[in-house]
């Protein structure tokens, strides 16, 4: 099916600042590491940027009226989520949602469990924060990852207070159905611990049958003890304008948030908000023809990964994230040696899990085909040098 959005298009991000490209300038090594996108944000968005730039007066703003509705009409649309705008704090980001809610939750020496292999900030915010990070590993069970919640049961001691959920799950990909998030539910109940969900890529569901639930929604009273983390800026491809915000329909656990975000986290600039509104408005087109392109980058990088000797992956349920298991090819530093065949990716030992990486497929087909082909021959060159047999020197 065609759309008016060129996806195959490659842009040229070099001399733009950017982050994911400017960290191998002048190496050939094609950037599939940090979590953007290489495509042009929804033409809604620029337009809507272009019009803002026009007025000419970028002073201190607040969230308007219409932004606060098309984000009401955003969670009821696409989860079925009423919410009443006094439960919508904004944030400049959602790394800094997640550090203001370990302070918010619990005392310093207290802990924050979560589950691993999980993004970074998970596992540094609750140190940040003067708090321990329980880290329960998810099993791997008939390829499909899955949380161990007996391990997660044991974990738990009288200093938990907090359990910290990644839904979707980066980087595994996992979208958790209504029976895993009551099972978290529950053990949050009987444990009295506040649950905190980060939901940044709940935009991004690959599998057309699945639909993601917000932990929030379960009940009335998991939603008390739930704050939720959410933005635009994923599935929207608009990190770099700064704009997320949380849910949070307790107006104690709300004004515990509040406070602990003081006067240290800042405003959100204008031109995010400004974003953030024409995403949710006028973005919904764009975003369908989005998960198109990428179900079949997804489909390209298991059918590829599956055929490469020693790596293996899992099904990449939402997000545009794969990640792969390089363990049966015995490579010792994966994102290293994959860097030195040309293809930057996060290393697994970041997020809690040595011996694999994660692959960010947010790309154009051509780029991930080019670094696809690189990942398998630098794989194939290992196997070709362990198979040599080596002859005893003549005499």
């Amino acid at each position: 099916m065609s759309t008016p959005f060129d996806f195959d298009a490659v842009i040229d991000r070099s001399g733009t600042g950017s982050e994911k490209w400017d960290k191998y300038q002048g190496r050939d090594i094609i950037p599939l590491w940090v979590a953007d996108m290489d495509f042009r944000s929804p033409p809604a968005v620029i337009e809507a940027l272009h019009r803002r730039i026009e007025h000419g007066v970028f002073g201190y703003s607040q969230p308007s009226p219409g932004l606060v509705e098309a984000v009401r009409q955003h969670l009821d649309r696409d989860f079925g989520w009423q919410v009443q705008p006094k439960w919508l704090v904004w944030l400049p980001g959602l790394v800094c949602g997640l550090n203001v809610l370990c302070r918010a939750v619990g005392e310093t020496g207290d802990e924050v469990v979560t589950f691993t292999p999980i993004y970074p900030p998970f596992i540094s915010a609750p140190s940040l924060s003067q708090r321990s990070t329980v880290k329960v590993p998810l099993k791997l069970e008939r390829g499909n990852w899955v949380a161990d919640m007996e391990a997660l049961e044991k974990a738990i001691t009288p200093r938990t207070k907090l359990l910290l959920l990644c839904s979707p799950h980066n980087p595994v990909g996992r979208v958790w159905n209504r029976d895993e998030l009551r099972q978290f539910a529950d053990v949050a109940e009987r444990h009295d611990l506040i649950i905190g969900s980060d939901d940044i890529h709940a935009g991004l569901i690959l599998d057309e049958r699945t639909r993601h639930l917000p932990i929030a929604t379960l009940s009335p009273e998991t939603a008390r003890r739930t704050i939720s983390l959410l933005a635009p800026s994923k599935t929207y491809n608009i990190p770099g304008l700064g704009c997320s915000f949380a849910v949070i329909s307790d107006p104690e656990l709300r004004t515990r948030f509040i406070k602990a975000a003081g006067r240290i986290v800042p405003h959100v600039n204008l031109l995010g908000y400004t974003a953030t509104e024409a995403a949710y408005r006028n973005g919904e087109e764009w975003r369908q023809a989005l998960l198109a392109y990428l179900r079949v980058n997804r489909d390209l990088v298991e059918a590829e990964i599956g055929n490469i000797p020693g790596l293996a992956t899992t099904h990449v349920e939402a997000t545009y994230l794969a990640w792969i298991d390089t363990r049966g090819a015995r490579i010792e530093k994966p994102g290293s040696f994959f860097e030195q065949a040309g293809v930057g990716l996060s290393d697994g030992s970041d997020f809690g899990a040595p011996g694999f990486v994660r692959l960010n497929f947010g790309c154009s087909r051509s780029l991930l085909v080019e670094a696809l082909m690189r990942m398998r021959r630098a794989v194939e060159n290992i196997s070709r040098d362990n198979a040599s047999p080596s002859y005893p020197a003549s005499s």
